[in-house]
């Protein structure tokens, strides 16, 4: 029987695996996550960043501690291409006027068939150009925060022109640093997976992105022996704890927490902008951790001496 010590294929899952799957048009975010899920042989997956059954594009699929960073993967800016159809013609002039307005942070309502709560939110536009115009349809290059809704700006888009509009078509082509080259289809991890079955998971394991890769995205910190143990049990970590800070934050980032060796121990949200933390005496620095090592690798260290008697406290996760 095929073992993580075994089987490589085995070990990625068990450190956690990323998939990024070119979607097609038709099946539901969550119908492709369930095949590749079937396909790689896994008991459960998750996806990151929902496509409409009509939409095409890039998807994230995690598997085993994968799924923790998830929220992570969702942080990313998104890239669109998109097909938007005027109700009526309007001059180059005014269109490309109205689409510099867009650009920066605009408020959106979620559309009616969304899965979230319809309440106004602010979203970022990082860039609207529009690339090509045959008449009265648009093909739109938008690249926009996670959560922006493609659809509701084509609308609003339509109404800022006084002539009204809509989405004909979308694909998402950019999420974060990663591009259309590094998506697959589920055809090629079908033949992946088949030639691992026939002894070579060479092909697997060259589509599945350790963790790593969208970690080291984010900004990290690197933290000493004692506050890597508290952390491997879900504390917090202290200002005490911190060993180095290679690149800046700000408050209410996401960072990753990782030893001297470069072990990802913990994903948390920082309370202090980085410039601040040696300021903080009392309390986290980063705080809402999920845990991504086996705690059993990391013996509780303040069971000994005097911290026995003060476990708990923030100043311990040193």
């Amino acid at each position: 029987m095929s073992t993580p010590e075994s089987d490589p294929v085995l070990a990625r899952y068990r450190d956690g695996a990323f998939l990024l799957i070119d979607k097609p048009r038709g099946p539901s975010s969550h119908q492709v996550t369930a095949w590749a899920r079937d396909l790689l042989g896994v008991e459960v997956a998750g996806h990151a960043g929902t496509l409409d059954p009509n939409v095409s594009g890039l998807l994230w699929v995690g598997v085993g501690p994968a799924l923790k960073l998830l929220p992570l993967v969702l942080e990313f800016p998104k890239r669109y291409i998109a097909v938007v159809a005027l109700h009526a013609d309007v001059p180059m002039g005014e269109l490309d006027r109205v689409i510099g307005e867009f650009t920066g942070p605009i408020y959106q309502l979620p559309p009616v068939r969304s899965a979230v709560k319809r309440e106004r939110r602010v979203r970022t536009i990082h860039r609207l150009r529009s690339v090509e115009r045959a008449g009265t349809r648009l093909l739109l290059d938008v690249v926009a925060d996670s959560g922006t809704y493609v659809r509701t700006l084509a609308v609003d888009l339509g109404e800022a022109l006084g002539v009204g509009a809509h989405l004909e078509e979308l694909r998402r082509v950019g999420n974060g640093p990663f591009e259309e080259r590094d998506a697959i289809p589920l055809t090629r991890l079908a033949d992946a997976v088949a030639l691992r079955a026939d002894g070579d998971p060479a092909p697997l394991l060259g589509l599945l992105h350790p963790i790593a890769e969208i970690w080291r995205e984010f900004p990290s910190i690197v933290v000493k022996d004692g506050a890597a143990s508290a952390l491997a049990h879900g504390a917090g970590l202290a200002s005490g704890g911190i060993l180095s800070i290679p690149r800046p934050f700000s408050r209410e980032a996401h960072v990753a927490l990782v030893d001297r060796g470069g072990t990802l121990i913990a994903t948390g949200v920082a309370q202090t902008d980085s410039d601040a933390v040696a300021s903080v005496r009392h309390g986290w620095v980063v705080a809402e951790t999920r845990v991504f090592v086996d705690p059993a690798r990391f013996p509780p260290r303040w069971k000994s001496g005097a911290a026995r008697s003060s476990r708990a406290a923030p100043s311990d996760a040193r």
